[in-house]
C-alpha cells in the first residue's frame, strides 16, 4: 500500500470512500491525523476537523490538471521512474501556467 511507503506527514485527506478503520490505524501508525468523514452508515459517528476538510479541493484539483496531460492520464509508460518523470513534469508545466 502506498501510504506504508510515504514518510512523515502531519493528516492524511481523504473522501467518504477512504472510511475505513484500517486505514485510519495505519495513518494514525504513521503518524498523521486522519481528516476523513464516516460514512451515514457507521453506527458510532466518526469526528473530524471540518475546516482540515475543506481544503481537500486543493488536491483534487491538482489530479485533475496532472490528469488533463494525455501521457499521465493513459499511462504510456510501462516503467514506474519514466511514469514518475512524466507525472513530474507534468506538475512543473501545470504549476508554471
Amino acid at each position: 500500500m502506498l501510504l506504508e511507503c510515504t514518510g512523515r506527514m502531519g493528516y492524511l485527506r481523504g473522501d467518504e470512500g477512504y472510511d475505513a478503520d484500517r486505514l485510519r490505524n495505519l495513518a494514525r501508525e504513521a503518524g498523521a491525523t486522519p481528516v476523513i468523514p464516516g460514512r451515514r452508515n457507521r453506527k458510532r459517528p466518526i469526528r473530524y476537523d471540518k475546516q482540515r476538510y475543506r481544503g481537500r479541493h486543493l488536491i483534487e484539483t491538482a489530479f485533475c490538471r496532472l490528469k488533463g496531460f494525455r501521457r499521465v492520464a493513459t499511462r504510456y509508460d510501462k516503467l514506474a521512474a519514466k511514469f514518475l518523470s512524466g507525472v513530474a513534469l507534468a506538475a512543473a508545466i501545470a504549476s508554471w501556467l
